[in-house]
């Protein structure tokens, strides 16, 4: 299947590989509520939420995206938390009328960006979903049609592979489970209050931390995207450092080179107070330092390619 080329500008990615949970019975509203920091009602069945799991120190334990049918909750997470996602919300159900099913092998999800909705002739679940920075639609189906509808996105939108779609994912400066998003990390940290948090919503496990960081404005580390100023290759493990002293200031969690930037970028986390934009830091490998100090700058995110030449 060919990645997708810059010149064609709509574009659809295969999220079939994510875990997929479907959440039934009476009480599932509520119950989700009580345990995700986004407020539930907001998923429909048009539009998709994105949500954070937490423990009860306010740290992650899942990111999801959860959307409605008629008698159910659908959520979809990435893949390395098939195992874990499941146990944590199941943990918390007591006397409640609520039952999950992991539906992984069931179905297919595609997702388009800088795309009209999709019109498909197959029997498909199509949502708005916002996954990359950038509105697009959630196409869910069942899986013994994927490849029919692979082949009818195909002929509209240009395919990115799993490669492209790391490149994107950090173009737009979003974070997925195991890169910028661990069990360490709280969901302030990684930007993800606008879109994952709503702060006027009833109790959930994790909530008094998020609370208090909002109230504080303050937060320890926040992830940050980084330009290589000399063009020199990053690697996410690097440990970032002020100019010439010994103190760490943060780390690269996931390291690109961008085609459409022409540039060496960077995904990752800063302590304060040393995440603003323009600030000049060193990137050093703690596995080889014989290769000396990658000088990195801060900027916003997503990452903006240069103005065009007037």
């Amino acid at each position: 299947m060919p990645a997708a080329t810059e010149s064609r500008e709509s574009l659809f990615f295969d999220l079939s590989a994510r875990t997929k949970l479907k959440i039934t019975g009476t009480d599932r509203l509520r119950f989700l509520n009580g345990q995700m920091s986004n407020d539930v009602r907001k998923a429909t069945m048009s539009s998709a939420i994105s949500a954070a799991v937490l423990n009860a120190k306010g740290k992650m334990t899942g990111q999801l995206f959860l959307s409605q049918s008629s008698d159910c909750f659908f959520a979809d997470a990435d893949p390395e938390l098939r195992e874990k996602l499941q146990p944590r919300l199941e943990r918390y159900i007591i006397a409640d009328d609520v039952t999950i099913e992991d539906v992984t092998p069931r179905f297919s999800i595609f997702h388009a960006v800088r795309a009209p909705v999709p019109t498909l002739l197959h029997s498909a679940r199509v949502i708005r979903a916002n996954r990359f920075a950038s509105e697009g639609w959630d196409i869910w189906v069942e899986m013994e049609k994927r490849d029919d509808v692979f082949a009818s996105l195909s002929a509209e939108h240009a395919f990115c592979d799993d490669p492209s779609m790391e490149v994107f994912r950090i173009e737009q400066g979003v974070p997925r489970w195991n890169r910028e998003l661990t069990e360490e990390i709280i969901p302030v940290e990684a930007n993800l209050d606008a879109n994952s948090i709503d702060y006027e919503k009833g109790c959930y496990v994790g909530q008094e931390v998020i609370s208090r960081m909002k109230m504080s404005g303050q937060r320890n580390k926040k992830l940050c995207g980084f330009v290589s100023v000399y063009d020199t290759p990053l690697e996410a493990g690097m440990k970032i450092y002020p100019v010439g002293e010994s103190k760490e200031a943060g780390w690269i969690t996931s390291a690109v080179r961008s085609k459409k930037l022409g540039k060496e970028i960077a995904l990752g986390y800063l302590k304060r107070p040393f995440y603003a934009a323009g600030y000049r830091l060193d990137a050093i490998d703690p596995e080889n330092v014989g290769r000396g100090p990658v000088r990195v700058e801060i900027v916003e995110l997503p990452f903006t390619a240069p103005a065009a030449p007037s």
